[in-house]
């Protein structure tokens, strides 16, 4: 039984419609709802979320183990509904609901050592108080917030009453990116972030080789990072590998922090491929690898206008068994539809292919500001 658990009824004058819409809109999410008693339940990650139709409002309760992943939950459930419903939807959420200063995920961490590792990757030591949670190979990916430059007293996003985050005003608003996490030592307090160096980023792990137009927060806290230097944490999120009998690990530069976490936490036994894309042999790194899993780096400069990545693991022979083969892919989002269709094709069904897309060349529609804070 969950440890942590809320509940809230949502007024509607058509709840079953809003049922569905809410089960159609978690789909793309990996939240399937299933039939249980008089309604319908999902399970995930995050938690379990179980929702039933009244006569005049939608009922859902929330529960996870954890009150960092029954906030999360809560925010997510909110931004839907508010998404599906409108900002006028009333959203009262009782049981184990807080809105202290801090939501229970969230970390503060400093700045406590910075070095190159290539001349377009640069690590970042961090210390912090209470990281426990964040040691787990079941998740590699927190969310950094990165305050505005200049700013010597950094404000942070709290909870709000209907469970979705209060951000500070705009100029005091930290910049949000997801980024792998490269080491974490939890009882020492110290944890390891790789930033890739470059003139512009959007979204995780340091951004991208390209550019993009809006923005480089993550480049830029790296590039002007120093001992003291606070920056917010939360999570962890991002799921790793699961156990199989080959592995194949696919990225660029912005997955390399992941990819190279993966093969050192892998059996001493496995057996895969790993291929890697970056700029020129400068970015190569020295990995640790089991030695049935080979590695190559794959050269942008020497590739022409053709996507090495894309065009190597449309090459690679996978093994003839088709259930043998888990394949964990990060990259570029366009790159990353061609690579997910074509190993579906392949025969790698769903729960043994995760692709992130962590990077675009083309940035998404602008979505509408975030709540501030009264």
């Amino acid at each position: 039984m969950a440890r942590f658990s809320c509940d809230t009824a949502i007024p509607h004058d058509r709840p079953s419609a809003a049922a569905d819409r809410l089960v159609a809109a978690a789909e793309p999410y990996g939240l399937s709802f299933v039939r249980e008693g008089d309604g319908l339940a999902a399970s995930g990650a995050f938690g379990r979320l179980a929702l039933t139709v009244g006569a005049d409002a939608l009922h859902l309760r929330a529960e996870a183990d954890d009150r960092g992943l029954l906030e999360r939950l809560r925010a997510s459930v909110g931004e839907q509904l508010v998404g599906l419903l409108g900002e006028d939807v009333a959203i009262v959420w009782t049981g184990d609901v807080e809105t202290g200063p801090l939501f229970a995920d969230f970390r503060e961490i400093r700045v406590a050592a910075v070095r190159d590792l290539t001349p377009r990757l640069r690590r970042v030591t961090f210390r912090g108080r209470d990281l426990g949670r964040f040691a787990t190979a079941d998740n590699l990916h927190v969310r950094l917030y990165l305050p505005p430059a200049g700013l010597e007293t950094p404000s942070w996003p709290r909870p709000g009453p209907d469970g979705r985050p209060l951000w500070p005003e705009p100029d005091r608003r930290p910049a949000v990116r997801y980024y792998t996490l490269r080491r974490i030592d939890a009882a020492a307090g110290e944890l390891d972030i790789d930033f890739v160096l470059h003139a512009d980023d959007t979204q995780s792990d340091g951004g991208h080789p390209g550019g993009a137009p809006n923005g480089a927060p993550g480049a830029d806290f790296a590039r002007r990072a120093r001992p003291g230097d606070l920056c917010g944490m939360s999570g962890p999120c991002g799921l790793g590998i699961r156990p199989a009998p080959w592995y194949l690990l696919a990225g660029d530069e912005t997955a390399l922090p992941a990819i190279a976490r993966i093969l050192e936490e892998l059996p001493a036994d496995a057996r895969g491929i790993a291929l890697i894309e970056v700029e020129d042999a400068a970015d190569e790194l020295p990995l640790q690898a089991p030695a049935g899993v080979s590695v190559h780096w794959l050269h942008r400069r020497d590739a022409g206008s053709a996507g090495p990545l894309v065009e190597a693991v449309r090459a690679l022979t996978l093994p003839s068994d088709p259930a043998a083969p888990f394949a964990w892919v990060a990259c570029e989002f366009d790159d990353l539809a061609v690579l997910r269709d074509h190993l579906r094709g392949r025969g790698i069904d769903r729960d043994r292919l995760l692709t992130v897309a962590y990077w675009r060349r083309t940035p998404p529609a602008a979505s509408s500001d975030r709540r501030t804070s009264a």
